[in-house]
């Protein structure tokens, strides 16, 4: 009795495990994962998205002169709770309306989308490109290579260091200290 449940909780978790990675889009079956595959397979999946690296959306939220970007986290609300890059606004990438956030913004203002690493913003902004805006970022490495760089991140108006780690699979690619 004992090999039969430990058996069905093995494949339980293997199953678990495919699935959020088909969810994800990630395609590697590996079991370490490196910045360099995933921001790879993130341009090999969605070619038609332009990437925006960390050091160039903390010199545009730097630079008063520059237009203003509207920033979106499209993590689940449990995920943004936690933290989230100041002036960020949460709308998940699953959400079947993202247009009622968007009312007051051009179709040329430039719109920068993060999540974990990348996948679940690039779903966003193809979305958002769909629905006829034009320039649309995901930010490359998203909030985990953002914290990893030390930048700001907020849990409302405070300053914290703390991230949501998504899992275990996805969090490895975040700085323990930051967990």
């Amino acid at each position: 009795m004992k090999k039969k449940r430990s058996f069905i909780i093995t494949v339980m978790l293997a199953v678990t495990g495919m699935g959020m990675g088909i969810i994800s889009g990630y395609s590697y079956n590996q079991e370490e994962l490196t910045w360099p595959e995933v921001m790879r397979d993130i341009r090999n999946k969605y070619p038609d998205i332009k990437q925006l690296r960390t050091e160039e959306l903390h010199s545009w939220l730097s630079n008063p002169q520059k237009k203003s970007v509207f920033l979106i986290d499209a993590r689940a609300k449990e995920e943004f709770q936690i933290s989230h890059i100041p002036e960020a606004n949460n709308i998940p990438y699953r959400n079947k309306d993202p247009l009622k956030y968007l009312t007051n913004i051009k179709p040329d203002n430039p719109i920068v989308i993060y999540c974990s690493v990348g996948y679940r913003s690039s779903i966003l902004a193809r979305k958002l490109q769909a629905l006829g805006f034009k320039a649309v970022y995901n930010l490359e490495g998203s909030i985990f290579k953002w914290a990893n760089e030390g930048r700001p991140l907020v849990q409302g108006k405070t300053t914290v260091h703390k991230v949501h780690p998504y899992n275990a699979h996805w969090g490895s690619l975040l700085q323990r200290k930051y967990h």
